[in-house]
C-alpha cells in the first residue's frame, strides 16, 4: 500500500465521523482529499464523492433511527424532491469547468457556514420535533437537490440548515434526518454525473470502507454533544473549510493573498476571544456575556 493511499484510507474515516456526527460535511471534506490527496481530477473527485457520502451516510442513518432522531416522511419527500433536482444538476454539472464547480462550491459553504454559526430567529414554542409541511419540503428539496447536484455535494451542509434554521427541527434530529436525505440525492447525483465521468472503483470503495467505519463513531457521539455546540462546531468547520479550498482554486496570487488574510483573521480572533471579554467574536458565536459585578 502506497503512503498516498494510506493516508487517503486514514483521512476517510474522518469522513464518516463527520457525518455520523453532523448528518453532513462528508462531500466537504471528500471532495479535497480525493482531489488534493489522492490526486483525482475534479469532476471525478466531486462524482466519487457523491458515491461515497451516499453508501456512508445510509449506513450511518440506522444508527441514529434505532434512537427515533430520524423523522421519516420529512426526510423521504426531502429526499424524492431532492433527488430530481440533484439528478438535473449531476448532468449540468458534468459540462462546467472543473475549477467553476470547486469555486461555486466554497462560496455555498461560506454562506451556509454564517447561516449555521449566526442560527436562526427565535421562534414561539420553540423547535418542532414533528414532521414538515410536505410542500415547504418539496420546495427546499427541489432547491437544495439543484444545487448540491451541480456542485457535487451531498447536501449535508445545506440540508441540516434547511432542516435546523428554516423547519425549525432540534439539531440532533436535523442531523439524523438530513442523512436519509444525503443517502438519496447522493445516488441521484452521481447517477447524472456518471453520464460524463469514469471513476477508479477500487480506490472509490476503499475510501467508501474507511469512511462507514468512521460513521458509527460518529453516530455514539451525535447524541452526547450539546445542540449549540454541535450546530456552532458544524459551520466553524464549513468556514474553515471554505476558506481553504478557495485558497487552492483561485488562480495565484489571489488564492495565496485569500489565506494568507484568513489564517491572519482566524489568529486575531483566537486572540481577541482569549484576551478580551468583550470581544465581538462572542457576541457572533452567540455566548452571552458574563454577568457584571452588582447584577
Amino acid at each position: 500500500m502506497s503512503a498516498i493511499l494510506a493516508i487517503t484510507l486514514l483521512l476517510s474515516v474522518v469522513i464518516g465521523i463527520s457525518l455520523g456526527l453532523l448528518g453532513g460535511g462528508g462531500s466537504i471534506l471528500t471532495v479535497p482529499i480525493l482531489a488534493y490527496v489522492a490526486g483525482m481530477e475534479a469532476k471525478e473527485a466531486i462524482a466519487a464523492s457523491l458515491f461515497v457520502v451516499g453508501v456512508t451516510s445510509a449506513v450511518s442513518v440506522v444508527s441514529h433511527a434505532r434512537k427515533g432522531r430520524v423523522r421519516w416522511r420529512t426526510g423521504l419527500v426531502f429526499g424524492a424532491a431532492g433527488m430530481a433536482g440533484a439528478f438535473a444538476g449531476g448532468v449540468l454539472g458534468g459540462y462546467v469547468p472543473g475549477q467553476v464547480l470547486m469555486i461555486a462550491f466554497a462560496l455555498m459553504m461560506l454562506a451556509t457556514a454564517v447561516a449555521m454559526i449566526r442560527g436562526r430567529s427565535e421562534q414561539a414554542g420553540g423547535p418542532t420535533t414533528g414532521e414538515l409541511p410536505v410542500g415547504k419540503v418539496v420546495v427546499e428539496g427541489l432547491v437544495v437537490g439543484l444545487v448540491t447536484g451541480i456542485v457535487g455535494a451531498g447536501g449535508g451542509f445545506l440540508v441540516v440548515p434547511a432542516l435546523a434554521l428554516l423547519g425549525g427541527l432540534p439539531m440532533p434530529v436535523a442531523v439524523a434526518t438530513s442523512l436519509l436525505v444525503i443517502a438519496m440525492k447522493s445516488f441521484a447525483g452521481l447517477a447524472g454525473y456518471l453520464t460524463s465521468v469514469q471513476l477508479d472503483w477500487p480506490l472509490v470503495l476503499g475510501v467508501t470502507a474507511a469512511a462507514v467505519v468512521g460513521s458509527f463513531a460518529g453516530a455514539r457521539l451525535a447524541g452526547v454533544i450539546p445542540e449549540l455546540v454541535l450546530r456552532k462546531g458544524f459551520g466553524v468547520f464549513v468556514l474553515a473549510m471554505a476558506f481553504f479550498i478557495l485558497a487552492q482554486e483561485l488562480p495565484s496570487p489571489y488564492g495565496l493573498w485569500l489565506g494568507a488574510a484568513a489564517a491572519l483573521a482566524a489568529l486575531a480572533a483566537v486572540v481577541c476571544w482569549f484576551a478580551t471579554p468583550s470581544c465581538p467574536v462572542r457576541r457572533w458565536l452567540g455566548e452571552r456575556p458574563a454577568a457584571t459585578a452588582g447584577t
